[in-house]
């Protein structure tokens, strides 16, 4: 565990070598879109790739811990906060549409505004995912999809970085599964290259609209959330058994189960992450009780628990 001598004097380091923006003692809250988490002891935002190695390297010298985060939408961080480092992708935002349909969009792009960008151009292949929130960075990481479409379908090679080191991996290496590849804590992608097929621009826009009024209508919530958060079990669906159970509208503190869709949490605004990750238990605990079916959270638990922190 990173300690507070350790973090302060990677915080002086990158100081004085980081372009980008650097935090200490940062609010989580900030930056996931539940609007809970303690603080990270650091938080950088690298420039660019060069910037991001750099960083990488100090932290990795001073055997400071870290953590990859793109746009928070798939993250619970515990309210003790992050021991170490966060290194936000955000400022990694370069996207390149090539010819024959490639598309080189880095980490931090973010994921509707490559698909929108793509429609514009005539460009198919991920309309289906529109209003999936977060960035390509966690969309590759997580292989974020709808039923019947998935963001790995359309990779043919990542840009990650690992032990310091930057090299391209094949789709065969990255190996996509439902809502995972073989990004683990360690890896950062810094650039998906894609391949789409062509389409008609105007029919693509008319399907973005459509996708974002179904989202609207199907997945209507009333405050904070992190989207789905529960993984589909094979042959079930999550929202269906979460309701069958009696859950729907039930809560922990300012914690509460959608009463629109019961596969989403909502921070009613005053939530802290333990509310959300008792109701996440509570959810577990009687959906198996009356299923027998065990689910298992889509979104990344992360941090120290309060008592933890002091």
């Amino acid at each position: 565990m990173a300690t507070s001598e350790g973090c302060f004097r990677v915080f002086e380091k990158l100081r004085h070598i980081l372009r980008g923006k650097l935090l200490g003692r940062e609010p989580m809250s900030r930056h996931t879109s539940w609007r809970v988490g303690g603080n990270a002891d650091v938080y950088l935002v690298p420039a660019d790739r060069e910037d991001l190695l750099a960083a990488l390297s100090v932290l990795e010298k001073e055997a400071i811990p870290w953590m990859v985060l793109g746009g928070g939408s798939n993250l619970l961080v515990r309210d003790g906060g992050i021991r170490g480092a966060v290194i936000d992708t955000a400022a990694l935002n370069r996207l390149e549409f090539l010819s024959g349909g490639e598309v080189r969009a880095e980490a931090g792009v973010v994921l509707g505004q490559l698909i929108e960008e793509a429609a514009r151009r005539g460009l198919a292949g991920l309309e289906l995912l529109y209003g999936i929130p977060g960035t390509v960075g966690g969309a590759l990481a997580m292989n974020a999809g709808v039923p019947g479409r998935e963001f790995g379908e359309r990779v043919e090679s990542a840009l990650i970085v690992e032990g310091g080191t930057m090299s391209r991996w094949d789709r065969q290496r990255l190996r996509f599964g439902y809502r995972r590849s073989a990004l683990t804590s360690g890896m950062i992608a810094v650039e998906a290259r894609l391949l789409f097929s062509p389409g008609e621009s105007e029919a693509l826009q008319t399907v973005l609209r459509e996708r974002l009024a179904y989202r609207r209508r199907t997945q209507k919530v009333e405050g904070a959330n992190a989207g789905s958060v529960f993984r589909n079990p094979p042959g079930a669906k999550a929202w269906e058994l979460i309701e069958e159970a009696g859950l729907k509208g039930a809560s922990v503190g300012g914690a509460q189960v959608s009463r629109f869709h019961a596969n989403f949490i909502v921070n009613q605004g005053k939530a802290q992450a333990e509310d959300i990750l008792a109701l996440i238990q509570r959810i577990q605990k009687e959906v198996e009780s009356s299923s027998g079916i065990r689910l298992e959270p889509e979104v990344k638990i992360v941090g120290e628990n309060t008592a933890l922190n002091g």
